[in-house]
């Protein structure tokens, strides 16, 4: 799933995909805004992004992807 995450007063946004779910990207966004704890985000190849709660301006969460077996027609 692909997140994208937006920081205050920076004009590029973070975009990595991730294995989790939106439900769990959510909670830990929501989490790290309210808390004022940072944001840990692990993308697919094992990249982790740290990003301060305080700092974040918006998260957005793609949809989640039913992987297909066999070819696109």
């Amino acid at each position: 799933m692909e997140i994208r995450v937006g920081i205050q007063h920076v004009n590029r946004e973070i975009v990595l995909e991730s294995n989790k779910t939106a439900e769990e990207i959510i909670e830990a966004a929501s989490r790290a805004t309210n808390g004022g704890t940072e944001l840990r985000l692990e993308d697919s190849t094992g990249r982790v992004v740290l990003i301060p709660g305080a700092n974040i301006g918006y998260v957005e969460v793609g949809a989640e992807q039913i992987r297909r077996v066999g070819f696109a027609h």
